[in-house]
């Protein structure tokens, strides 16, 4: 099962049993992956659901489910202040690695204003990064919020602010057993003390990535892989 290819398609293609495969999907399938009518694939909803299908044409059977686990066990929202280059492989990256949520965030530094088409980009990004490292779910990214608001809107358990700079505790002292987390990571030069300060009055706990000054596109993949490696071995010791 492992080294069939994961496709993900929209509620609008599932007819029944039957998926209606897009043109670029039919292209991917049959000139790029060789594949024949009669052989299989794994198709996913990017909610959770997966199933054996079989290509006949430019349609595919649902055959049966498949279950397997490779989420991360708490849902991890990013909310990222943009930085001036390098999301397309922050996005990537930090799926591979298990977010749940990526909030685009327009800060009070923030110096790029992300077109319609570079947001639809992040988003299939996405998906052919989750259909890669065999995730069940496609993370969800928002449209670009301001810091206020996502502050206002965005909801988590637990809620952990990045700084660079002072003596916050250590992300990997902070990680807890909630089901959901949110951390704020800031772009080129951080977040301003306004920020800081309103982010705490939010109940967004400040951490420290560590002793060095990571780049704004560093910082998101070494929370995820904090997160997700701190969740999963805690797991694994409970058993």
């Amino acid at each position: 099962m492992a080294q069939l290819q994961r496709l993900v398609f929209t509620a609008s293609q599932l007819h029944a049993s039957i998926v209606i495969l897009t043109p670029e999907q039919q292209h991917y399938l049959s000139r790029v992956l060789r594949l024949k009518s009669g052989d299989r694939f794994i198709a996913m909803d990017g909610h959770g659901n997966s199933w054996f299908a079989q290509l006949q044409g430019d349609q595919a059977t649902l055959t049966e489910p498949v279950v397997f686990e490779s989420e991360v066990p708490i849902a991890v929202t990013l909310m990222l202040a943009l930085p001036k280059t390098g999301l397309d492989d922050v996005i990537r990256q930090v799926t591979e690695l298990g977010v749940a949520c990526v909030v685009p965030i327009i800060s009070d530094r923030t110096l790029l204003n992300p077109s319609s088409n570079k947001l639809e980009r992040w988003r299939r990004i996405a998906q052919e990064a989750a259909e890669q490292s065999e995730r069940q779910f496609v993370p969800t990214i928002l449209d670009p919020l301001s810091f206020a608001a996502a502050l206002e809107t965005v909801e988590a358990e637990q809620r952990l602010i990045c700084l660079a700079r002072g003596t916050p505790p250590h992300l990997l002292q902070c990680v807890s057993a909630a089901r959901s987390t949110c951390v704020a990571i800031g772009c080129e030069g951080g977040w301003t003390e306004v920020e800081e300060m309103s982010a705490i009055a939010h109940d967004y706990q400040p951490v420290s990535l560590g002793r060095r000054i990571l780049r704004a596109v560093t910082a998101p993949v070494a929370v995820m892989s904090m997160i997700a490696g701190a969740v999963e071995i805690g797991m694994r010791d409970e058993r």
